[in-house]
């Protein structure tokens, strides 16, 4: 059986991803395995071409990463205290591309990832980033549904 030492939790600060913190630090604990939370910023390089300046869209991104570094703090603050310190990293680009790039740059073993995160026109535009990782990933994938029944 495959050892995994290293698992992958990809968060979007939406009101699921606390409600796979309990599934990922189960798993981790089970395996004895180093947890990485990961959130990557889209990036707004599409927006360079219609009339916004190149420093406008670098300024507004870098505001963006900030603002999320602060949330990953206060979330593993809140999820993860006293349990274990996961490894954090804020991205910038696609999503999933970022997801893959990072599992084969970091040697994770495993994902775990949240489905439902996002609703409406959000979900119809973007589509599924865990359909997409479920897909595209060269490791298993937990997906854990968070409405789902205990």
């Amino acid at each position: 059986m495959k050892n995994f030492k290293k698992i992958l939790f990809p968060i979007d600060f939406s009101e699921v991803s606390p409600e796979i913190v309990p599934y990922v630090i189960s798993m981790a604990d089970k395996l004895n395995a180093e947890i990485h939370i990961i959130f990557v910023v889209r990036q707004l390089e599409n927006y360079r071409s219609i009339f916004v300046s190149h420093l406008a869209v670098e300024n507004f991104e870098m505001e963006i990463v900030l603002g999320a570094e602060t949330k990953m703090d206060e979330f593993v603050e809140a999820f993860f205290k006293g349990i274990i310190r996961p490894k954090t990293k804020i991205l910038i680009g696609d999503i999933v591309e970022e997801i893959i790039k990072y599992i084969k740059a970091k040697g994770i073993d495993l994902v775990i990832i949240g489905t439902h995160g996002r609703k409406g026109m959000d979900r119809i535009i973007l589509g599924s980033i865990a359909d997409r990782v479920i897909k595209s990933a060269p490791v298993p994938v937990l997906s854990v549904n968070p409405y789902g029944a205990l």
